[in-house]
């Protein structure tokens, strides 16, 4: 795929993963074209995206005319199969985290991709918010020193379950808070402190639906760094983002990334305010506390990542097989709390 002409991108799914997080990037990245869209929401697709078309079904979606991409981001539940189809049609492939309801079927996913010769990646964007590119800096530039605990939150309070795919789709689907928020915690605890084992984990169901609503996992990192992440759609009070604790200087930051409010607000790439968090981080010791300023949170890097590795042969900006590690260490979980 190489040249000036835009890559045709097809998108399966238009709910809040479509609508939000990959087709405003897709439409303002001038190295895209959004082409086709499966969705039964022509009329909100249409004011949104007038040059896209809606599609009914993937098969509908695969025989439209001169596509280069496949952006699957629909329900946990349907992305292998999906994804399957588009690399069989020799379509580059985007697939919403978690890509898999487990790391046997990722692997063979990804081996797939490799023997057809079809790039494909994760869609691992809680790597691009602000806090986290802020946090990986400090710990690359050896601000903190050596990193010897890590700890990251993804809590909200949500005490009544609805009826969404989310809340009604357990663990063997890939559903549920650890498949949903552990993708990004444990990737990103991956990505800062390198391969780890898990040396204790907790699962609950708190409000008695068909998913786990509440967790909490600890890695033991090569590297010798202890990370503890939380996940809870039943916190009332919430915790720090990240606390980090190095045998330097520790780091604390409050707060979600502001991307996905902002997106889901009507923002759109290209605003000055997308990504900017408001309140600063502390870094350095209670005797000698200082701030410092979050690095703007930058989704739109993923797909910048993307046009470059499918043109001109760059890397993937997310390595499946990175994604295929954070499945292994949920299986083992998922293991484990059966026992």
């Amino acid at each position: 795929m190489s040249g000036a002409e835009p890559l045709r991108v097809g998108l399966i799914g238009y709910g809040v993963a479509g609508r939000v997080f990959h087709a405003p990037f897709l439409a303002a990245d001038p190295a895209f074209e959004l082409a086709a869209v499966v969705t039964s929401q022509t009329e909100r697709l249409s004011a949104d995206h007038p040059g896209a078309r809606a599609v009914p079904d993937v098969d509908a979606l695969l025989a439209h005319p001169g596509l280069d991409l496949v952006v699957v981001a629909s329900p946990t539940p349907l992305h292998v199969a999906q994804a399957t189809a588009a690399v069989a049609a020799g379509l580059a492939t985007v697939v919403d985290k978690p890509f898999a309801p487990d790391a046997a079927t990722g692997r063979a996913l990804i081996e797939r991709a490799e023997a057809a010769g079809v790039p494909f990646t994760v869609f691992q964007n809680r790597r691009w918010d602000g806090d986290f590119l802020t946090l990986r800096r400090l710990a690359g530039d050896g601000s903190l020193g050596d990193v010897r605990r890590f700890e990251s939150r993804f809590e909200w309070w949500k005490p009544a379950i609805d009826d969404s795919w989310k809340s009604t789709t357990g663990a063997s689907e890939g559903g549920g808070i650890l498949f949903d928020l552990g993708s990004h915690l444990i990737d990103q605890a991956l990505l800062l402190f390198g391969p780890a084992r898990v040396a204790h984990a907790e699962i609950g169901d708190r409000r008695g639906g068909a998913a786990d609503d509440d967790a909490f996992v600890v890695l033991e990192h090569d590297s010798g760094t202890t990370s503890h992440l939380w996940m809870s759609a039943v916190a009332p009070i919430s915790g720090p983002r990240f606390r980090v604790l190095g045998s330097r200087a520790g780091f604390v930051s409050w707060g979600l990334d502001p991307q996905e409010g902002q997106l889901g607000g009507g923002m759109r790439p290209g605003d000055p305010r997308l990504g900017r968090a408001t309140a600063p981080a502390r870094v350095g010791t209670d005797s000698h506390p200082d701030e410092v300023s979050l690095v703007p949170g930058d989704y739109a890097a993923f797909y910048r990542g993307l046009a470059a590795a499918l043109r001109d042969g760059s890397p993937l900006p997310v390595d499946p097989r990175e994604s295929l590690a954070a499945l292994e260490l949920i299986d083992t979980i998922h293991s484990q709390n059966r026992k």
